[in-house]
């Protein structure tokens, strides 16, 4: 961050992969330890796969339980599951995913019942159909509820936004970046003592170059079909419309279009298969001709190496995203990374006009414009090899400098200690 923060909160307070991407969270813990104690925090998730909701429900696991307190968490399950029961947390499968109003309101009833049997001191909801069963429970109950927005939700109508309004009912409001605090202040008038800005955890000992054998860099560049002079363009992120891959393939065709070559485009994401997105990415493929040039790997469990197997990450996100661990993880493996205005925000991806070139550590583009990403794209592979890995190694320097995660640590822990204190006191009053 600019000024050298991990965090910002927006109010004054008393005080963003496989689960192997998790180890090391746990040694965050001890310093926490004097927080308080025996809190049990229910976390509400719809699915344990991996988007940044689930992955970061693991997360709260490990910090939670590392601290001495109790996570309990509830979700439809996913290839987390097994992660979250043995790094301490309790797993309990509910269909709180659902958005189907019966469901959601047996889930209810489920929740209560099960805030009421454990005991629970804080709900916490990551996504909006668990919020919305979260959030009665929570208040027929009298407990503290906290929400986590990753992400700025696409308001086409009415519906929708009443939809999307449970996420901002939290007696916490938590954003994963600064641009979606004010995404929800603009939207929701959300009062400033109830919004936080809370990035993603993120622990940077788990992208580190120098723990990447070349052997794992070799394997994955065999099974993506590239040849040793081929520079891979990496594009992380689930296969989901607002991720932007079409707009990637189509600054591919650009690319080809200019005579730019031994460059490949390789998608490394989960297919949940809810949607015909990917089915229209292969129409997309087949009909911009640039079969040859990119690669639908899907997700890949050594992301590290990926990184390190590429020449450069790209993220074309259409929709407001919070602190992507991905943009962090691929600059602290030293990659340059092209984002768009909505994938990360200035203060993530340095980059001209707002630096110099001298201090970038990746480039820009408009969100939407496939030709603004060709450029970018254009330019990054057309900067000798040695000024790319300036970049790289530059980018690296600035997550280390400014992402601590002890403080985000600390501060998670401590909202969490905030609101049951707060709670506690209102119930002795």
């Amino acid at each position: 961050m600019p000024d050298g923060s991990a965090v910002r909160h927006i109010e004054v307070e008393p005080h963003g992969a496989t689960a192997s991407a998790f180890a090391g969270l746990e040694m965050l813990a001890p310093a926490n330890r004097n927080l308080s104690a025996n809190l049990t925090v229910l976390i509400a998730v719809p699915t344990l796969e991996s988007g940044a909701a689930d992955t970061n429900a693991l997360d709260l696991v490990k910090l939670l339980h590392g601290a001495g307190h109790r996570p309990v968490v509830v979700s439809s399950g996913g290839r987390l599951t097994g992660a979250v029961t043995a790094n301490g947390g309790e797993f309990i499968a509910m269909d709180v995913a659902s958005k189907n109003p019966v469901v959601m309101v047996a889930c209810v009833r489920k929740l209560s019942r099960l805030i009421g049997q454990r005991g629970c001191d804080v709900v916490h909801a990551l996504g909006r159909a668990p919020a919305w069963s979260a959030y009665a429970a929570a208040r027929i109950n009298g407990k503290p509820f906290v929400t986590t927005w990753y992400k700025g939700f696409r308001e086409q109508n009415v519906l929708k936004r009443l939809y999307n309004g449970v996420m901002a009912k939290g007696d916490r409001v938590v954003a994963a970046s600064e641009d979606i605090a004010d995404l929800i202040r603009d939207r929701y008038d959300t009062p400033l003592s109830r919004l936080t800005v809370l990035p993603t955890i993120f622990d940077a000992a788990q992208f580190d170059p120098k723990t990447v054998a070349l052997e794992r860099i070799e394997r994955l560049r065999h099974a993506w079909g590239v040849s040793p002079s081929c520079r891979v363009l990496l594009a992380p992120g689930r296969m989901v419309r607002r991720k932007g891959h079409h707009l990637i393939v189509k600054a591919a065709a650009r690319l080809k279009a200019a005579g730019v070559k031994d460059f490949m485009v390789v998608f490394t994401g989960e297919d949940h298969g809810r949607t015909s997105y990917t089915g229209e990415l292969w129409d997309l493929i087949a009909a911009t001709g640039t079969n040859d040039v990119v690669r639908l790997a899907g997700l890949s469990g050594d992301l590290p190496a990926a990184f390190a197997a590429s020449a450069a990450a790209v993220f074309a996100s259409t929709q407001t995203e919070g602190t992507q661990r991905a943009v962090l993880g691929a600059q602290a493996m030293g990659l340059p990374a092209i984002v768009s205005d909505l994938s990360a925000g200035p203060d993530i991806v340095l980059s001209p006009p707002s630096v110099s070139e001298e201090r970038m550590t990746g480039l820009r583009f408009t969100s939407g414009d496939s030709a603004a990403l060709a450029g970018a794209l254009i330019k990054m592979l057309g900067l000798p090899e040695t000024t790319r890995r300036a970049i790289g190694t530059r980018a690296r320097d600035w997550v280390l400098a400014h992402h601590d995660a002890q403080a985000l640590a600390d501060r998670t822990l401590r909202l969490y200690v905030d609101l049951a204190s707060a709670h506690s006191r209102e119930r002795t009053t």
